[in-house]
Parts: structure tokens; C-alpha cells; sequence
């Protein structure tokens, strides 16, 4: 029981550290990321601003997380498919263009959430 504790226990630090240098380096590598975090920020303190129920805060935040977990598997898409090669090729636009699209369409459903919450 306690050599399965302490592999447990690896693993997770492991994969913390893993997902820490993932990070990192979609972070200096990726623009992108960097501006959906910023907008994940604002939106972030105004969720606290405005008087808004614990549940429709919780919808905010957990969509903005969503935006910035599709930019982190689109910029994996776009890395393995530089890292396949460097050729045009119809089906490596197609490959990067499904995985901006999925970016899009989590910021789409975060502004429809705002939007709803605002009006409603």
C-alpha cells in the first residue's frame, strides 16, 4: 500500500510538472494564449464586480478556462502538424484551421454566457 502511495504520489508530481512546462512553453511561443489570458483575467475581476449569482460566476470562469484549454490543444495541433513536416499540405491547413475553429467557437459560447448573464 505505500509503494502504490508513493507512485501515486510521483505521478501526480510528475504530470504537474508536465503540465507546468507545457505551459510555459505555449506561453512564450503563443500569442495568443497570452491575450485570451489577459481577457481570462478581466473577466475574471469583473465577475467579481458585478452582482451576479455563484452559479452564473462559476459558468463565466469555468467558459474563459475552456477558451484557454482549446488554445493550449490548438497550439498541440499546430505543433505536431509543423513537427510532420513544413510542406503546404490541404489536410495540415484543415487540421490547424478545425483547431482555431475550436478556440472560436469556446470564446463564442463565453461571450454568449456573458451576454446572457447581462441581459437575462
Amino acid at each position: 500500500m505505500i509503494d502504490w502511495v508513493k507512485a501515486e504520489v510521483r505521478r501526480i508530481m510528475n504530470t504537474t510538472i508536465w503540465s507546468w512546462e507545457g505551459w510555459v512553453s505555449a506561453w512564450g511561443r503563443e500569442k495568443s494564449l497570452r491575450q485570451w489570458t489577459a481577457l481570462n483575467v478581466i473577466s475574471a475581476v469583473a465577475v467579481f464586480l458585478i452582482d451576479l449569482t455563484p452559479g452564473e460566476r462559476a459558468l463565466i470562469l469555468a467558459l474563459g478556462l475552456l477558451v484557454l484549454a482549446a488554445e493550449l490543444i490548438n497550439t498541440a495541433v499546430e505543433e505536431v502538424v509543423d513537427y510532420i513536416s513544413e510542406e503546404r499540405d490541404p489536410r495540415a491547413k484543415r487540421a490547424k484551421d478545425a483547431g482555431s475553429a475550436m478556440v472560436a467557437v469556446a470564446a463564442i459560447a463565453c461571450g454568449v454566457a456573458w451576454l446572457v448573464v447581462l441581459l437575462g
